[in-house]
């Protein structure tokens, strides 16, 4: 009986790595297109949840920092084979991109790429990408005054208060101000949802995920190993992340470009390339960590930057039905997903738009594909190309 249990749980996990690579080569289009994947491939074929149970936990991961979808892909590994299989399909759709990308940060590695004609057309195609994000995530995070006025708060405070911790101190400010306003905020009283997971190991991933936090950057400053640093900075970005993979272009442009551990140029140029591979947009870390420290940095901020989402994902599902059913905490959250769009904006102007936009021709190119995007709907990897070979033509000019 347990060699045959042996069988069926190696079976599944397979199974799980297997469906997951998949997912890891083929999806494409962001977070959002990624539910949607999700959905199609593991509850509508092959009905590894219910749907209710998995809008419960899209509802989970979009409450928590960190990459939504991975941390979705994680909890459905959980609910299906336990925590080994949540590791299984985090691995299955995340390689993928980390090996593409790993590749093309040694392939720019001793090459002069500033002034290369298609590194400025991955700049502007990082503009029209922005912009669509934050015009979708706008409709939805901030669709009443209240949350545009902390839309306005965040954009202002992250353009005029520049330090290392600006994101932090908006995002805290914008969920006390979330938590005062939307604190009565009701909405009809949800099942209950279990998840194969004890409340042990939950207090235990959240203990180390705060002991992360609060640790890394002491040891960085006693040690100060340059493996270190870098693995403090990749988890801390991927700790303060709510809202997305885009809204990790800011917390990494702060961590890396101003202390000259990558310039803007190939810091954009990477931002375009990921764009155009599939799996989550939090990868890009892999790109950054090889152009930093070689193949070896690639993979140190791969497995940094989403660490955090692991143990949050994993310690928060045993207690989410109690959080989701708490009025106040989905206040909170209310202004900080609102903040998230601010700060997004910002990010747009400054380094994307300042360093990309610089004659009315790029302006007349990012139109094009911010167009080919948003109304011709065509894959992001088309539109990456298009840009690469545009910016290539308009360096001939």
């Amino acid at each position: 009986m347990k060699k045959n249990n042996k069988i069926r749980g190696f079976k599944s996990l397979l199974e799980i790595l297997l469906v997951s690579t998949k997912l890891g080569f083929t999806s494409f289009g962001g977070p959002v297109a990624h539910l949607g994947y999700f959905h199609d491939e593991y509850i509508r074929r092959r009905k590894w949840m219910d749907e209710k149970s998995y809008a419960d936990l899209v509802a989970l991961c979009q409450f928590l920092p960190g990459p939504a979808s991975s941390q979705i892909g994680i909890g459905i590994g959980v609910m299906r084979a336990g925590v080994l299989g949540g590791i299984i399909p985090f691995i299955g759709f995340t390689l993928p991109s980390v090996i593409v990308l790993i590749l093309f940060a040694l392939v720019l590695q001793g090459s002069d790429i500033a002034d290369a004609g298609w590194i400025h057309g991955l700049k502007i195609v990082a503009v029209a990408v922005v912009a669509h994000a934050i015009l979708g995530m706008a409709q939805k995070l901030a669709p009443d005054l209240k949350r545009k006025a902390l839309v306005l708060f965040a954009l202002g405070g992250t353009l005029l208060w520049q330090s290392a911790f600006n994101q932090v101190g908006i995002i805290v400010l914008s969920a006390i101000i979330g938590f005062i306003l939307y604190k009565q905020h009701t909405e009809i009283e949800e099942a209950k949802t279990y998840f194969a997971i004890s409340r042990s190991v939950g207090v235990l991933c959240l203990t180390l995920f705060f002991g992360l936090l609060i640790f890394l950057p002491i040891l960085r400053e006693v040690t100060s190993l340059s493996w270190i640093e870098m693995f403090d900075s990749f988890y801390r970005s991927g700790s303060l992340v709510f809202g997305g993979g885009h809204v990790v272009l800011p917390l990494l442009e702060n961590e890396f470009v101003p202390t000259g551990w990558v310039s803007e140029e190939t810091f954009l140029a990477g931002y375009g390339a990921t764009q155009a591979v599939p799996g989550p947009l939090f990868t890009f870390a892999a790109y950054l960590g090889t152009v930093m420290n070689g193949w070896q940095g690639g993979v140190i901020a791969t497995i940094a930057i989403f660490l955090p989402a692991f143990l949050l994902i994993l310690g928060t599902l045993p207690f989410w039905d109690s959080l989701r059913r708490n009025p106040k905490i989905k206040g909170a959250l209310m202004g900080v997903n609102a903040a998230v769009v601010g700060i997004l904006i910002a990010a747009l102007y400054h380094p994307i738009w300042t360093s990309s936009i610089l004659a009315p021709l790029d302006f007349a190119f990012a139109a094009i594909l911010f167009s080919m995007l948003v109304y011709w709907k065509l894959p992001p990897w088309i539109v990456v190309l298009t840009g690469a070979i545009g910016g290539v033509f308009i360096g001939l000019i």
